[in-house]
């Protein structure tokens, strides 16, 4: 099952990529980071523009082939985003 697992919105920047790699960075630090790195499988980014905020907005996804560890994931931290 995809998932998207974390997103967060990005200004206007020159290089977003480069910028997003801090926030993914702490976001691997937290306890919902750490289990998605252990569990999921063919973790990606995504960056599409967020003209709301005139930014960008950075998905991570992946795949969770366990149905149990689906449910555990969902079980944890709600809803994906």
């Amino acid at each position: 099952m995809k998932i998207t697992f974390h997103s967060f919105s990005m200004g206007d920047v020159e290089d977003p990529d480069i910028f997003a790699g801090e926030p993914i960075w702490q976001w691997q630090q937290t306890e919902q980071g750490r289990w998605v790195m252990e569990n999921a499988h063919n973790l990606t980014y995504f960056r599409q523009p967020d003209p709301v905020n005139w930014g960008h907005r950075f998905l991570i996804r992946g795949e969770i082939t366990d149905p149990r560890k689906v449910t555990e994931y969902f079980l944890r931290w709600g809803k994906a985003q």
